[in-house]
């Protein structure tokens, strides 16, 4: 299986400036704006009168609107409407036809066909789901009209103008609405912008490190959006298995932002985005401002990998080994078995992280809400019993303690996640091995980020510097949670 080249990884952060709402809404309004007026692109005014909206771009790159906040977004658009009364119904069509070509065709079409092999008619799917799709991504039509139709109306006024005949109070009603929209989105925010998940005020700190290991080896899956109730709809009699023999954490909350790469970070360094430092796909600065496990792992002469996407590059640097996201989505999984069988058998490491990609591939391009998701669950079932009866036989399970889990779930639309809509919040997780307790149900809410600490725990290595989530203890056994 290939890993993932240098161009990939590039394409990779530029396809995030696409695909995250925040840069994608400036980077949409500028190419509509001068693809309409291709003709007048070394007109000062079109650029003098980009600046008079500055103001407005920097509001919607603050502020994101998801789930029930972006219905406000029209208000915005409607007063402009009312106050202004200019309005270029050519432009704003243009813009409308270029979002939907761009996100129905070019995106849910064309590039899931290049990237995974997507069928040619997808996008008799796809329109559906783009305007469902909750999150702030491009993806949200509901959240980018809104935008992209006030800030192409106030450019396009700004351009029709003649600013020299403009008086004081001209200006001042102006300020006025740039101060309505800036104050307007800021108490959105401080009054409804209310469902982020408690941060942990304090370090690791429930039980001291352990003086040696707890276990030998360390697995974790990671399926990826993998949504719970989904989850429990699927025939999946080994994951089942693995839960009766183990201990499920039933009420396991992801992180906010609950995008991949943020997710897969603050579950390897225990903490949060504000503290590692990445907020979202789109990494404007590689690499952690803090410890992650396998920097852990590395004091004590252990070796830690994680097999993932090239996006998690940006995060975890050399720790990862990169597999390829441009194959079809029904050998994704499949390749990343047998990667995940040769870093075992070749480097053998003592904590291996495996992420699968096929589920989250198909809820973004397919939906969450039709069988080829469950199909993909139910794909990855069969995929990891086949990893661990392989693991078995190479004699490598012996003390291997097994962690199952998700790094987010998905929502309805395009799959999406971050803002934890209905499906995203709380992820399948469970373990299990010879010191684990068996048959087990924790129903207390618990947090991802308490995966580094539990596996530095399990391996005799120090928490990561900045871990906050609580080790995992009420799964270990007696025996296992007294060696100290």
């Amino acid at each position: 299986m290939k890993q993932a080249s240098a161009f990939e990884k590039f394409a990779a952060r530029c396809w995030n400036l696409l695909n995250e709402g925040k840069p994608f809404t400036s980077i949409f309004t500028v190419g509509t704006m001068f693809i309409f007026h291709l003709t007048n692109v070394f007109d000062w005014n079109l650029y003098s009168s980009f600046l008079m909206t500055l103001p407005l771009f920097i509001v919607y790159y603050l502020f994101d609107f998801p789930l029930f906040l972006r219905n406000y977004l029209w208000i915005p658009f409607v007063i402009y409407l009312i106050l202004f009364q200019v309005v270029s119904i050519p432009l704003l069509v243009t813009a409308i036809l270029l979002y939907f070509f761009f996100t129905v065709f070019f995106w849910g079409t064309l590039y899931y066909h290049l990237r995974i092999g997507t069928s040619w008619l997808n996008f008799t799917r796809f329109w559906k789901l783009v305007l469902k799709n909750s999150d702030s991504t491009s993806g949200n039509a509901q959240e980018q009209l809104p935008k992209f139709l006030l800030l192409l109306s106030v450019w396009n006024y700004f351009y029709i103008s003649d600013l020299t005949e403009f008086e004081y109070y001209d200006w001042l009603f102006i300020a006025f609405f740039y101060l309505f929209v800036s104050v307007f989105a800021f108490i959105l925010h401080q009054k409804l912008f209310d469902w982020k998940p408690s941060i942990i005020s304090t370090y690791t700190q429930n039980v001291p490190p352990p003086k040696e290991a707890v276990t030998k080896k360390v697995v974790v899956i990671v399926i990826d959006g993998m949504r719970k109730e989904r989850f429990e709809e699927a025939n999946t009699p080994f994951l089942d298995e693995l839960r009766r023999r183990g201990t499920e954490f039933t009420q396991m909350e992801t992180v906010y932002p609950a995008r991949t790469v943020v997710c897969f970070t603050s579950m390897f360094t225990g903490t949060y985005p504000f503290e590692h430092g990445i907020k979202s796909n789109m990494v404007w600065k590689l690499g952690i401002k803090v410890e992650s496990i396998f920097d852990s792992l590395r004091k004590v002469g252990k070796k830690g990998r994680l097999l993932g996407i090239a996006h998690l590059v940006d995060s975890m640097g050399d720790d990862v080994e990169t597999v390829t996201a441009v194959m079809h989505k029904d050998e994704a999984d499949r390749n990343i078995i047998e990667r995940a069988k040769k870093i075992m058998d070749e480097q053998d490491p003592d904590l291996l992280v495996v992420q699968l990609i096929g589920t989250d591939q198909i809820g973004h391009s397919r939906g969450v809400l039709y069988d080829e998701y469950i199909e993909k669950i139910e794909e990855a079932d069969a995929l990891i019993k086949e990893y661990v009866d392989w693991l078995e036989e190479k004699g490598k399970m012996e003390d291997t303690t097994l962690i199952i889990c998700a790094d987010h779930g998905q929502a309805d639309g395009i799959g999406g996640h971050g803002h934890l809509d209905e499906g995203e919040r709380f992820v399948p997780f469970f373990m299990a091995g010879p010191s684990i307790e068996e048959g087990k149900a924790i129903r207390e809410k618990h947090s991802l980020v308490s995966l580094a600490p539990t596996i530095s725990y399990l391996l005799g290595a120090p928490y990561p510097s900045h871990s906050r989530g609580p080790v995992l203890v009420e799964a270990l056994k007696k025996t296992a949670g007294e060696r100290k």
